[in-house]
């Protein structure tokens, strides 16, 4: 039998490891019940695209030959910024792709013209503004900088997120997306960029977690009137 001041530690153990990881367990039961539930193609804003979007056709193209630029071409893709065609070069140049020319980030008329064909025509646009940088908690986190930030007048808070650099449509936020991140936060714990399953604290939660587990079924096992009652009637044959 384990002895009484041992089953008191245990139980000491089991019960303020139980009141540290409470919270955390909380948050891990509440986010995956919300995850479980929630249509992630709503979080990620399908209901506020244009879904019958298609990309323009152009005739009328300059060859390549007939660029003129400082580097190679090693990658193109062809681009509709505010009904022009462009050529997007190397992930660095922007060229129009009729007469060749360079072009250095599009205009505020011409992220709203990207962003209105995004974007659901229901849509009615409050604000335009330009972000140069970003924390590692910002919605727009770890994408393409600057950005022109179109607002939209919505309850829900809708953002759609166009790149100056070279005219392409980035991202959709809204207030169930913004939910979903910091409950995807809470999850992982990793109170930075949100997607590292391999954080310091993640692991020590998990480890206590296990601990307060596997002291919850010791404590069943030295408790139980019916593994008392075997172990006496094993000790008596």
């Amino acid at each position: 039998m384990v002895k009484r001041t041992t089953a008191v530690k245990i139980r000491k153990a089991h019960r303020y490891l139980g009141l540290f990881l409470g919270i955390q367990f909380i948050m891990w039961t509440a986010s995956g019940l919300y995850f479980s539930w929630t249509d992630i193609d709503e979080i990620h804003g399908d209901h506020f695209r244009n879904m019958d979007y298609e990309p323009a056709a152009f005739d009328g193209l300059i060859g390549l030959s007939q660029i003129n630029l400082p580097a190679k071409i090693s990658s193109l893709r062809l681009k509709d910024i505010g009904g022009k065609p462009y050529y997007w070069i190397n992930n660095a140049y922007l060229v129009d792709a009729r007469d060749g020319s360079l072009k250095k980030g599009i205009s505020e008329q011409e992220a709203l013209a990207v962003a209105q064909k995004q974007m659901s025509p229901e849509l009615k646009v409050k604000n335009v503004e330009v972000i140069q940088e970003t924390d590692k908690h910002h919605e727009y986190r770890e994408r393409k900088l600057p950005a022109y930030v179109i607002s939209y007048d919505s309850p829900e808070e809708i953002k759609a997120y166009v790149s100056v650099e070279d005219g392409s449509f980035q991202a959709v936020r809204h207030r169930n997306w913004r939910w979903f991140d910091f409950l995807w936060m809470t999850h992982t714990m990793d109170y930075e960029s949100r997607d590292n399953f391999n954080t310091t604290v993640l692991r020590a939660f998990s480890l206590m977690g296990l601990i307060t587990v596997l002291s919850g079924f010791l404590l069943w096992f030295i408790s139980s009137p019916t593994v008392r009652k075997v172990k006496k009637g094993n000790n008596k044959h």
